[in-house]
């Protein structure tokens, strides 16, 4: 449990600061030719049809602390039906006192869109134990060799990730996500877990809360050299760009409605917030709460209006500026940018 309760500190601690969404930016169109009443948000997760292209994505679970956090949340999700995940659900597997911290979600957002939580590290028996405590709708499956690594008491092993991923799909009965933690996905990646069955997958890239800073603030050895690690969201998206027939959810630095919509604009269908949901929750009452989401969904509506863009499919069409170093990672990694992408 203090390892759970060290998580939600360390995440609170990380301040907002630049990354790659701030190196693009959207062409301005001066007659955007429509009204905000056109704009629908209406997209799709795991073929699951939500009113708005957010969800709140995997954050905790394990502690009572995390209790009276998950349940703010599942009110949030509840209020504005958007789906939500559980934490990692590791501890309620091993500890049974400690599963109410976990199925909070389900008692107070009874009828939304639940999303489970595992390791890659887990099998197919602990998916579906996961699954019914919850009664879920989906299980995601996180990949967090990164953080185990750095983690003292993380795993060192990870030659079954890819088994146990392949018999939690072929027997679990509900669609399964393959996430990341803030370290992203390379095109291999992408098109390795497509290989063995994974129709949706979360990039999550960096740019927000850093586990390896987290974890590395939990060593007495440091090391730091992984504090910098990994993909972006942008280059993560980017990648994801040159794999077809794959869904696409981003996460990982999301602070506000401009970066929703520049996600959805490289390719996502609906993106995940962790760190604004959990300091809107910590900082305000869940009165305020609800009302600052409500802003974020209006704001998202709002650009999507002078961008002169009703529907979430058609921001993949939207024109979009990119600064020399998102030029370079283009041309570097060889994507195609004759549709989405002006220099």
């Amino acid at each position: 449990m203090n390892r759970k309760n060290d998580h939600i500190k360390y995440a609170l601690e990380q301040d907002e600061k630049q990354n790659d969404f701030d190196r693009i930016r959207f062409v301005h169109r001066a007659i955007p030719k429509i009204s905000i009443n056109d704009v629908s948000l209406k997209t799709t997760i795991c073929g699951r049809a939500i009113d708005v292209p957010i969800y709140i994505n995997a954050m905790t679970g394990g502690s009572d602390k995390a209790k009276q956090i998950n349940e703010k949340l599942a009110i949030i999700a509840d209020h504005f039906q958007i789906p939500i995940a559980t934490g990692s659900m590791s501890i309620a597997l091993k500890e049974p006192d400690q599963i109410e911290t976990f199925t909070i979600i389900r008692k107070n957002n009874p009828n939304g869109i639940v999303m489970a939580n595992l390791g890659a590290d887990k099998s197919e028996a602990d998916a579906k134990r996961a699954i019914e405590m919850l009664d879920a709708d989906i299980m995601q499956i996180h990949l967090n060799a990164i953080q185990e690594i750095i983690m003292p008491e993380g795993e060192r092993d990870f030659t079954s990730w890819y088994d146990n991923l392949k018999a939690i799909i072929q027997e679990v009965s509900v669609p399964v996500i393959v996430k990341e933690v803030g370290f992203g996905m390379s095109r291999y990646t992408i098109s390795g877990l497509k290989t063995i069955g994974v129709n949706t997958i979360d990039i999550s890239g960096r740019g927000g809360t850093n586990f390896a800073i987290i974890e590395n603030k939990r060593r007495d050895e440091k090391m730091d050299f992984f504090n910098s690690w990994g993909l972006s969201t942008v280059e993560s998206l980017l990648e994801a760009s040159t794999v077809r027939d794959v869904e696409i959810l981003a996460s990982g630095g999301i602070r506000n409605a401009m970066d929703v919509v520049k996600a959805l604009a490289l390719g996502a269908n609906a993106v995940g917030l962790s760190s604004f949901f959990l300091k809107l929750v910590t900082n305000n009452t869940i009165e305020v709460a609800i009302e600052k989401t409500q802003q974020l969904i209006n704001d998202i509506k709002s650009i999507m209006t002078v961008l002169g863009i009703s529907l979430i499919k058609n921001l993949k069409r939207t024109e979009i500026i990119v600064d020399e170093s998102i030029y370079n990672f283009i041309k570097q990694r060889k994507i195609d940018d004759s549709v989405l992408l002006y220099r």
